[in-house]
């Protein structure tokens, strides 16, 4: 009895050791990119990668004179991330509430930012001037009164430029995920159907969908997260929804029957989420901590 109390005893302590390991090494793959309400990452978009180095455009939500709209967010390896603010063009108005970031499939440098009330703006990077100009300025179609959109996606799938969109969804209100064919030439987003989406986590003061990226198979993977206020606490996780393809030359979306979450946070509101392909990559998240500040977390992988 004395020898199996002890071999138990044993074990725990190397199960407790384990899990303080995996804590430890948890909490260090988060890394903080700004400690300001006014930095947080509410989109995010890959510029480029090489090995474990990547850039990134990020939008911040911000929606006052003089505060940040845009910057550029540089990993290298395990170094402390690169930030570098961006002026929003003089020529243009600055956007109210920036909410979502996605790069258009076959472009170099070209990107659409979303604000909450669904205008989209077509954005163009300088990367050797670090400047952004906007080209061109539209809204979303069929905008139902009250919407507050936090998500938008484009991704080339059969030879279409396929855009989806999502109203967030708080709490019992489900999200709403819309998607159509953009003509980017004309600035025109065909509507071809929605659908209702809700996650079984976070729960309380979840928004169903925080963020949305689309991979080159039609795969759409969403960020959920919970926002109790300035403070947090914070909860999120990151799921597949569903697919997009094509039939019949139409755009067609099968909604996954069971939201099963992929990755859960503790601690942190994910807003951003991008789709990095190769070896290095996996999907990195950014944050909206408010208060807290912005943080980044790429998963699957050991560079951050």
């Amino acid at each position: 009895m004395k020898y199996l109390k002890t071999k138990l005893a044993i074990k725990i302590l190397i199960l407790v050791s384990l899990l303080l390991i995996s804590q430890q090494v948890f909490a260090q793959s988060w890394r903080p990119v700004r400690g300001n309400i006014l930095y947080g990452i509410s989109g995010m978009a890959l510029i480029s990668q090489e090995n474990s180095s990547f850039n990134f455009l990020i939008v911040h939500d911000n929606k006052q004179t003089n505060q940040e709209r845009l910057a550029l967010l540089t990993i290298k390896g395990r170094n402390q991330p690169e930030y570098l603010s961006l002026n929003w063009p003089t020529n243009a108005q600055s956007p109210i509430d920036l909410e979502a970031l996605t790069s258009i499939p076959n472009t170099k440098n070209n990107f659409i930012a979303l604000s909450s009330t669904g205008k989209g703006y077509n954005l163009k990077l300088d990367t050797n001037n670090k400047s952004i100009s906007v080209l061109k300025e539209f809204e979303l179609p069929g905008i139902v009164k009250g919407s507050n959109f936090e998500a938008f996606a484009l991704q080339n799938i059969e030879g279409k430029l396929v855009a989806v969109w999502a109203h967030r969804g708080e709490g019992k209100e489900a999200a709403t995920i819309y998607w159509g064919l953009l003509n980017v030439n004309e600035y025109q987003i065909t509507l071809a159907g929605s659908a209702k989406l809700k996650v079984p986590f976070p729960a309380g003061n979840v928004r169903h969908i925080s963020d949305i990226k689309v991979d080159s198979a039609g795969v759409v993977y969403v960020a959920s997260a919970s926002d109790a206020g300035d403070n947090g606490p914070f909860q999120s996780a990151i799921y597949v929804a569903g697919y997009l393809g094509l039939r019949d030359n139409k755009v067609i979306w099968q909604q996954n029957s069971q939201m099963i979450p992929l990755y859960r946070f503790n601690y942190h509101k994910v807003e951003g989420i991008e789709l990095i392909p190769g070896a290095d990559g996996g999907i990195v998240v950014g944050t909206d901590d408010e208060n807290l500040g912005a943080y980044v977390y790429l998963l699957g992988d050991n560079v951050l």
